[in-house]
């Protein structure tokens, strides 16, 4: 197990000085705060993803911890990654399970479940292949301009349904904006502890200010405070059983792919960020999101996906060590045991999510493009250019393929646009 689990050493040096590695740890309570804010960081994508497929948001934060910490002990403590719930699922979802989105419990969550574990199954058993044969060729099928245009259109592809939230209320726009001040200030004008916890600082101050203008002043709509009265402290979420029907089991297992290349991508994005190869460690983190799924499925919870929210944490703090992500998962299995703590989440206003989306959406997508400039990946190229250009707008577009009752979705059609062209492109080359 000593090989198992790299041997950690505490970080030493200025803070602002040099990145804190895969392997390094911080102070107790450094590490706590830190832990908080990335399960702070995944949770406004990781409960809204389960509202969109009609899923319990609780139970999605409670699988989240647990399968964080799951990712965590497989995959050795080498990946620094949070799991939370998979946006590529929604489509599928709604196309196997007919949900309307009336903001009610799904009714076929059970036959969404069955897809879930499939696709859990399937994205497994690839990353065993990977585990056998090396990555080399993942690492043809996806080179850096590929998986920089994939992980670039995961932050652009829900830039619509983010800002769409606030369109139309002049109040939510602005407060929306003051969120990202409130977030980009800190990053720029603050150092040291403070400046690696903007998401967490910048987004109480936002809320404080929300809370002044709208409770006290009168603008915009007030937050309610009397459903976390009413809420409990603590109480298990319900779970939901899975039903294995093949229709939907086809619809949603091949959803796999498109985690494959979100997680790839990630991978390469963090590699790229912290100078240290972890390719490697790419069949394990494969089998472990694999698991994951599978385990979230099986409980009626989304299907799982490395988040990009906490690879945009990692980009501006500047900390990489995998036991944050340990403490974050331990932090959100607390929260997702709280009914009390949900009541608290439904009270963020919108626009403030919408604000702390933009900021960590936006870090997303230039964690993209830093992977063609850490590959030096060359646009004089017309291959390059041809996969890049037609991935980006695929992808930011929502361009969405459909096979019978089999959505690709606007992040799975540019996805597979991506390796296609890349392959079809190298055939033209090769000749």
């Amino acid at each position: 197990m000593s090989n198992w689990f790299p041997k950690w050493r505490p970080y030493e040096g200025s803070i602002d000085a040099r990145p804190v590695g895969t392997a390094e740890y911080l102070p107790p309570a450094q590490t706590l705060i830190l832990g908080v804010q990335h399960a702070f960081a995944m949770f406004g994508a990781t409960v809204l993803a389960p509202f969109l497929m009609g899923f319990d948001p609780n139970l999605a934060i409670l699988m989240s911890g647990i399968c964080t910490i799951l990712f965590f002990l497989i995959t050795g403590g080498r990946v620094p990654s949070y799991l939370g719930s998979s946006f590529a699922f929604i489509g599928v979802v709604i196309a196997a399970t007919g949900y309307a989105g009336a903001g009610g419990l799904n009714p076929n969550i059970g036959v969404a479940a069955g897809g879930i574990i499939a696709c859990g199954v399937l994205y497994a058993l690839m990353g065993v292949l990977v585990m056998a044969t090396g990555t080399r060729w993942i690492e043809k099928l996806m080179p850096p301009v590929v998986t920089g245009a994939v992980v670039m259109i995961i932050g652009l592809n829900l830039a619509p349904v983010t800002v769409k939230n606030v369109m139309g209320n002049t109040f939510n726009m602005w407060m929306s904006l003051v969120t990202v001040l409130c977030m980009g200030s800190i990053a720029v004008f603050t150092k040291g502890l403070v400046q690696r916890l903007l998401l967490l600082i910048g987004l109480l101050l936002a809320y404080f200010i929300y809370y002044i203008l709208s409770n006290v002043m009168g603008y915009g709509t007030a937050i309610d405070f009397a459903p976390i009265q009413q809420a409990g402290w603590f109480g298990v979420p319900s779970f939901h059983a899975p039903v294995f029907d093949i229709n939907a089991m086809l619809i949603i297992a091949p959803i796999a792919l498109i985690l494959i290349a979100e997680n790839l991508g990630h991978i390469k994005a963090v590699g790229a960020m912290t100078g240290e190869n972890l390719d490697p460690h790419i069949g394990k983190a494969f089998v472990a999101d694999g698991i994951a799924t599978t385990l979230a499925g099986g409980v009626g919870a989304p299907g799982m996906t490395t988040y990009g929210e906490n690879i945009g944490v990692m980009a501006v703090t500047r900390v990489y060590s995998t036991i944050i992500f340990a403490v974050a998962g331990v932090f959100a299995v607390f929260l997702g045991l709280s009914p009390k703590f949900g009541a608290i989440i439904h009270t963020i206003p919108t626009a403030i999510l919408t604000g702390a989306s933009i900021v960590v959406f936006g870090l997303i997508t230039i964690a993209g493009a830093k992977i063609w400039i850490e590959n030096k990946v060359d646009f004089s190229q017309n291959k390059n250019l041809m996969v890049a250009a037609v991935t980006i707008i695929l992808g930011t577009g929502d361009f969405a393929l459909t096979f019978g009752n089999f959505n690709l979705g606007g992040i799975g059609t540019a996805t597979f646009a991506a390796l296609f062209l890349n392959w079809f492109f190298s055939l033209v080359d090769k000749k």
